[in-house]
């Protein structure tokens, strides 16, 4: 059973997001959640509370299905950073001029879903979302 959870509109660059992504992506989710809270980033600590939620929306989809839920199953199948609106600002400058400040947010989107045996299954899975 899969479980997906997003925080839109983050105030973060998707650059720097992917960066903390890119770290959990496979892991295990209870593995994932422990990673994320001793990493260094800002953006880790979002990215841990979409995997919480996640894992919480797993367990509300196999209580509502009657099934048995393990959250040691549970892996991190899909998890990405897409860039949301960009906020645009201006900063004095010299000389009477103005420059223009971007500031970028994300869409932080995880999947978790119990770990899949077959290889050509998780292939699949990994073909979706950003490949690098």
């Amino acid at each position: 059973m899969e479980a997906k959870a997003q925080a839109r509109f983050v105030r973060v660059t998707p650059q720097k997001a992917r960066r903390v992504v890119d770290v959990v992506r496979g892991q295990r989710a209870e593995e994932a959640v422990s990673v994320l809270r001793f990493a260094p980033q800002a953006a880790a600590e979002t990215v841990r509370k979409v995997v919480e939620s996640a894992i919480a929306n797993a367990r509300v989809k196999a209580d509502q299905a009657s099934e048995a839920f393990d959250e040691s199953k549970l892996v991190v199948l899909e998890a990405y950073v897409d860039e949301g609106p960009t906020l645009k600002r201006f900063r004095p400058r010299a000389q009477g001029r103005a420059s223009r400040i971007l500031k970028r947010t994300s869409h932080i989107t995880v999947i978790v879903g119990e770990a899949e045996t077959n290889g050509a299954a998780k292939q699949a899975a990994g073909t979706k979302g950003r490949t690098r």
